[in-house]
């Protein structure tokens, strides 16, 4: 088989494999919308996750210094937003904002 033969035959090879791998999760997902198990994880896992990324982060965070109160803060303003208007995209961004605005403008190393 000749080079550029044997490099299409490859690409073509590549292309399928890769369509196809990325179509395989669509089409199990069109099968399991209706289960009782997916529809309680679509309800539950954004919190969870957001709450296990909260904690690792502040698991080595040092309580006694002055620099845990620009991520103490951007934690207190994200829950306290979330629970008032219950957008977890404003409150996000808005506790981002906060602990960064904090963490450059009075606690620069």
């Amino acid at each position: 088989m000749s080079d550029t033969r044997y490099l299409i035959a490859v690409a073509a090879v590549c292309c399928a494999l890769t369509w196809g791998l990325r179509a395989l999760p669509f089409t199990a997902l069109t099968q399991l919308r209706s289960s009782r198990a997916l529809q309680f994880l679509s309800t539950r896992m954004p919190a969870g996750v957001m709450v296990i990324l909260s904690l690792y982060t502040l698991r080595t965070l040092p309580l006694t210094e002055m620099r845990a109160i620009a991520p103490l803060a951007g934690l207190a303003v994200t829950v306290g937003l979330h629970l008032w208007r219950r957008n977890a995209s404003l409150s996000v961004l808005a506790g981002a904002a906060v602990c960064v605005t904090l963490s450059s403008t009075f606690f620069v190393p």
